[in-house]
């Protein structure tokens, strides 16, 4: 049985691998074809069938074109080159994809920014884009105004919906545009290897990184998963995720509309909805990660969530409890767990199922891939090399830093991010070879005796939280910022029954120092996902010999307050920060407390 059961996983794991790897071979850096082509050529093969859907409203693929050819004439119109870039910040809606598509058709470079920033963090992401024009709507209108102050550069705001002031009206505007394509000839000389967007990645320290997102990388994303996920014309994929993101904007998209399928594209994800409108929206496959899935599964059961006709769900971070209770409450056939960076060269899949695992790569296939795990000292955070010099590869059971080797062809080239300097950091050299150069990922997996890939944690600085990336040091930054918080050490801490880390203060302050005016500017401050659940008052803050904050003790301490000296508030709701009690301890940790 054993042997059998090997047998029928190497089986579908090889079937995935070679419909992935149809998809994605054609793709080279120097040709002419870019993602805009590839979105093209479905449009041609499927004009009439449904494309996009969001809040019950439906463009076909003839439709969508059209309302991405007026964004390009659009472009043009206001004097946009080829290499210019257009800063997009929005929430999910249905223009959204429209816009760098149509960009795309004309070589501008869209700037996909992250809708729950705000102030600095911001102004920061609108500068680095290097975007002179920025595309908002009612919703992100009043958000950009407030940050526009700290700009380096004056931006045109254009907004789809009412304007004021010195705001132009997008809406009006391209109700004048042709709804024709343009002229391939403006983007002449273009080709895969040039950048198509920018997609924004808070890293491993300070404020977002701009991730150079290639015609290559685009296509690596929307082909790879158009063949990974087994799509069809019948397929209906349901997104409730940002379409700034990768998995979402790009992977989800390429499923579905490079197969002929559609696309449910939701403002942002409730759990009290989800399966409603999976079942009234005739929704085959979802896209998700690991805290979608974990809130489905905690929310109370619905009539609605065994009717449904899913047939697949696919995207990164589930946890193996919960993907467990994923397969048999809410009868779902088969999932797909990916793993893979924005700005990494690294992608792998467990096309098999195997529960808990991000990838696998068979010994068979050893030769085939371009990731290896090696050893890592989390204290020293770097590497470990022996005596020659070069690192050490992990063997099965050892936990590593997953590094990708850096080539030139289109699966393992790395464009990295706009700042150079940031780029080069993630470079290690002398791996195995002297000479050699591979990306570092950032992330700490182990593998096993079968060759599956298992996420155990972020590096140093990063944690995640709610699906984020979070920066430790761009939220000291602002907490130090705060009257009365002298310095501020920022951390991840392990809450049990919550994927990823939740993010904990500890803060040495002085008289200035006002818990609920804290609060306050924390909510003002931070996005939702940044902002510290937890609060530690010290007394002084360790540093190591290098003069670095150190974390590694405050980690382990967690948040009990019975274990801790020194008082511990958490964040409740509405109320802001709340000192944490010994009861209080007891419910959060027996999953009472909403974090």
């Amino acid at each position: 049985m054993r042997i059998r059961a090997q047998l029928e996983r190497d089986w579908r794991f090889i079937r995935g691998l070679n419909r992935t790897l149809k998809r994605v071979k054609s793709i080279a850096p120097a040709s002419d074809h870019l993602v805009c082509d590839d979105i093209q050529d479905a449009v041609e093969e499927w004009r009439d069938r449904p494309a996009l859907t969001f809040e019950y409203k439906t463009l076909t693929y003839g439709e969508m074109d059209a309302l991405a050819n007026r964004f390009a004439h659009w472009a043009k119109g206001i004097g946009l080159r080829r290499g210019q870039t257009v800063a997009l910040f929005m929430p999910n809606r249905l223009e959204y994809f429209p816009v760098w598509y149509g960009l795309s058709k004309i070589g501008v470079v869209t700037a996909l920014i992250n809708n729950q920033l705000a102030g600095s963090p911001l102004a920061h992401c609108l500068n680095i884009s290097g975007a002179a024009h920025v595309i908002v709507d009612a919703e992100t209108s009043p958000v950009f105004e407030q940050a526009k102050g700290q700009l380096e550069q004056p931006m045109k705001q254009w907004v789809l919906g009412q304007a004021h002031g010195d705001q132009r009206d997008l809406t009006q505007a391209l109700k004048s545009c042709s709804q024709l394509p343009p002229d391939k000839s403006v983007r002449d000389g273009m080709v895969a290897k040039d950048t198509a967007l920018l997609i924004f990645t808070s890293g491993t320290t300070g404020l977002p990184k701009a991730a150079r997102v290639t015609h290559v990388r685009a296509q690596l994303y929307m082909r790879g998963f158009a063949g990974a996920t087994g799509a069809s014309e019948n397929d209906r994929i349901y997104v409730a995720l940002p379409l700034y993101h990768a998995t979402g904007g790009l992977c989800a998209l390429g499923a579905a509309l490079l197969n002929g399928g559609s696309v449910v594209v939701k403002k942002k994800f409730s759990a009290s909805h989800f399966w409603e409108d999976v079942v009234a929206e005739n929704c085959t496959m979802f896209v998700y990660i690991g805290e979608l899935c974990r809130y489905l599964v905690n929310h109370e059961p619905s009539e609605d969530e065994g009717r449904h006709k899913i047939r697949l769900a696919f995207g990164n971070g589930l946890r193996a409890d919960v993907w467990a209770e994923m397969k048999t409450r809410f009868r779902i056939p088969e999932i797909l767990e990916f793993y893979g960076s924005t700005e990494g060269n690294i992608s792998m899949f467990n096309f098999d199922g195997r529960t808990g695992a991000i990838g696998r790569s068979p010994k068979w296939l050893r030769e085939k891939v371009n990731y290896r795990l090696v050893q890592f000292d989390v204290e020293k955070e770097e590497p470990i090399r022996g005596l020659n010099g070069l690192c050490i590869e992990c063997g099965p059971g050892q936990i590593g830093e997953c590094i990708g080797k850096i080539g030139n062809d289109a699966r393992s080239e790395y464009t990295g991010y706009v700042d150079k300097a940031a780029s080069d950091k993630k470079i290690l050299r002398d791996v195995f070879e002297k000479g050699d150069a591979w990306f570092r990922s950032g992330d700490l997996m182990r593998t096993d005796s079968d060759g599956y890939f298992y996420f155990v944690d972020r590096i140093g600085d990063t944690f995640r939280w709610k699906g984020e990336n979070v920066s430790t040091g761009e939220v000291a930054e602002r907490l130090q910022a705060i009257p009365g918080v002298v310095e501020a050490n920022v951390y991840g801490v392990e809450v049990e029954g919550t994927d990823g880390r939740a993010g904990m203060a500890g803060v040495v302050v002085d008289d200035a120092f006002d818990i609920k005016a804290f609060g306050e500017a924390v909510g003002r401050d931070l996005p939702a996902y940044a902002q510290p659940v937890f609060v530690r008052i010290l007394p002084a803050i360790e540093t190591t010999g290098t003069f670095k904050y150190r974390k590694i003790d405050l980690v382990a301490d967690g948040f009990d307050p019975a274990a801790i000296k020194g008082a511990v508030y958490y964040k409740e709701g509405a109320k802001g920060y709340v000192k944490l009690t010994k009861p209080g301890f007891a419910k959060i940790m027996a999953g009472g407390v909403k974090l």
